[in-house]
């Protein structure tokens, strides 16, 4: 399988829907495609619980393409919302291999990564067991388990911002041979 490259897009943040809309039939070259991740929340308001879906990069598209052709560039650039491609225009740059790798982990989940399975051990520290924040607690720099959100640092292009991710608490896992719950 060849080395997927990733180029960074930045379009009106509120716009990606529109912008795919527009992009989904200019990209002919094969294995060319947009992406943009997305992660499920739960929101809480007044009482109600409900999820709702966030971009994981507002304002930001991944396309997946060998290299970025005049023609595709000029079309692209075309489509209401476009600002720009990282670095900038003239130096289009495809992500580093640790970016690549942070967007390739959050795809691995699908478009719209889903919260993730968590516990609590007796120290109160978070511990992963399932979903786009296993592999990446060393990123996690706020937890509230009220709102079953983890706060991640993510960095883009030397960049850095933090993103809330989800999560369901699960009871504390049983740690000792016995059965016996140690609190």
């Amino acid at each position: 399988m060849p080395k997927m490259t990733f180029f960074v897009l930045q379009v009106r943040t509120g716009k990606e829907p529109q912008f795919l809309k527009h992009a989904g039939n200019l990209l002919e070259a094969p294995g060319e495609q947009l992406h943009w991740p997305r992660r499920n929340l739960r929101i809480r308001r007044q009482g109600v619980s409900r999820n709702s879906v966030a971009s994981i990069f507002p304002g930001y598209l991944f396309l997946q393409a060998e290299t970025v052709a005049p023609q595709l560039y000029w079309k692209l650039k075309r489509i209401p919302g476009f600002i720009r491609f990282l670095k900038d225009n003239q130096h289009i740059e495809p992500l580093n291999l640790r970016d690549r790798a942070m967007l390739v982990h959050f795809l691995s989940y699908g478009d719209i990564v889903q919260r993730s399975k968590v516990y609590f051990d007796q120290d109160k520290r978070i511990r992963v067991v399932s979903g786009p924040l296993k592999g990446i607690e060393g990123r996690i720099v706020k937890v509230d388990r009220r709102k079953g959100r983890a706060r991640v640092r993510l960095e883009l292009y030397e960049d850095s911002f933090l993103i809330d991710f989800g999560f369901d608490a699960m009871e504390h896992a049983l740690e000792n041979s016995g059965g016996q719950d140690r609190h």
